[in-house]
């Protein structure tokens, strides 16, 4: 039998009735022999309504009274899980962050884990309990609450399983696993049986939603293996491990990630002399705004164009940041381009492959899809293409790739 780490997201446990569904499951796991660690994110939407409360009080609320807040909504699932549980003959017990005492830093409202004390857990465990954590939330070494940033239930779940040294951590989800690409765009994309570590880590970075970048990092780190599971329906999920423990030669492609939350923008006519790329990104970088692709071209007259993405939501602060440092530098203009999409292919297959990128622009090109930036990694091919025929071409993509589902 074994050790297992359970994690169910706010969706999971959005009413009672679906409290009561997670404990069966675990009741489920618990006659089979199973010992469980549950750990629980707060109700859909219990979050942003207590943001949404602070911010009626105050413009800009401590970082510190947020974390204090926050942290209430994962109390109330644990302990109506244990209740549920209870109802139903199974010994339980719930753990704030700080009763666990999962240490982390004080940078509040993005803390970071330091340590575990997993002894009051394993003390439940060899009592027969089931041990119910707070997600999300630790605790520093001066007592104060933190948090870990939105999503951070799923980096608990991946922390408690490293220090646990469980045989698998079970992240249950609206979904039942991880797709080829969205089902929403290719009703006929396929669950993966399995998938690397290094894979899902490209695609949660690339838009793909199932993980948290954060817990998918920790996974790989600790070599912890994760699997992707439904909370509404029965079925194997997808299982996250090292490439090493794939046990077959990987497929060339496994999936198409896509955002439509970029914006490319373009600094044209820079003057091409040394410390002017350093000039451009260096404001934008001290804005702590994020940068994705980026491609220099020679232009004439000794001058430079400078194009990169950034996520949308950046898009007024970068413009305005651009247009000082073109004034500043002598560059010609800023061009501001918000009706891009980005789309990425993924696989460790392509380490042992040739010809992936001539075949993705091959089938781009069969629909007249122009291609105006490329970026590549050891296992991953990105594009950005007009968002208008973005559809079109992860559709394109995922049939040349032959990546349906053959049923």
């Amino acid at each position: 039998m074994a050790l297992i780490v359970q994690k169910y997201g706010g969706t999971s446990v959005g009413t009672i009735e679906r409290i009561r569904n997670v404990a069966a499951k675990v009741a489920k796991y618990r006659a089979e022999g199973h010992e469980l660690v549950v750990v629980l994110s707060a109700m859909s939407g219990v979050t942003n309504k207590l943001v949404e409360m602070a911010h009626e009080l105050q413009k800009e609320p401590s970082p510190r009274e947020m974390d204090v807040l926050l942290s209430t909504g994962e109390q109330t699932t644990i302990a109506l899980l244990c209740m549920a549980l209870e109802s139903i003959g199974i010994p339980s017990r719930s753990y704030t962050g700080n009763q666990v005492r999962i240490l982390t830093d004080s940078a509040f409202t993005k803390a970071r884990i330091v340590s575990i004390d997993d002894a009051n857990i394993r003390s439940d465990l060899s009592q027969g309990r089931v041990v119910v954590v707070a997600g999300f939330q630790g605790v520093d070494d001066a007592g104060n609450i933190t948090t870990l940033g939105r999503g951070g239930s799923d980096t608990t779940a991946v922390a408690l399983a490293a220090a646990l040294k469980a045989d698998e951590c079970q992240i249950y989800t609206d979904v039942d696993g991880v797709y080829t690409t969205d089902p929403r765009v290719v009703p006929e994309a396929r669950r993966l049986d399995r998938i690397t570590f290094e894979e899902m880590l490209e695609m949660a970075s690339l838009g793909s939603k199932v993980l948290q970048i954060r817990s998918v990092e920790f996974a790989g780190k600790y070599n912890v293996p994760l699997r992707v599971l439904s909370s509404f329906e029965d079925g194997p999920g997808t299982l996250i491990v090292s490439e090493e423990d794939t046990k077959m030669e990987n497929p060339v492609i496994s999936g198409i990630a896509f955002t439509k939350n970029e914006t490319k923008l373009s600094v044209r006519g820079v003057p091409d002399v040394p410390g002017m790329a350093f000039k451009v990104f260096g404001p934008i970088s001290d804005a702590n705004i994020e940068v994705d692709v980026i491609v220099q071209n020679v232009g004439i007259n000794k001058t430079n164009d400078i194009t990169f993405t950034v996520q949308r939501t950046d898009t007024d602060k970068a413009t305005r940041i651009l247009e000082n440092v073109a004034k500043d530098i002598g560059a010609e203009k800023v061009e501001v381009d918000n009706k891009v999409a980005k789309i990425s292919l993924v696989g460790v297959g392509m380490r042992s492959h040739a010809g992936i990128a001539s075949k993705m622009f091959e089938a781009l090109a069969a629909e007249s899809i122009n291609i105006q930036l490329i970026t590549t990694s050891e296992i991953k091919i990105s594009v950005v293409i007009e968002e208008k025929y973005l559809e079109l071409a992860v559709r394109a993509l995922h049939a040349a790739f032959g990546l349906k589902d053959p049923s």
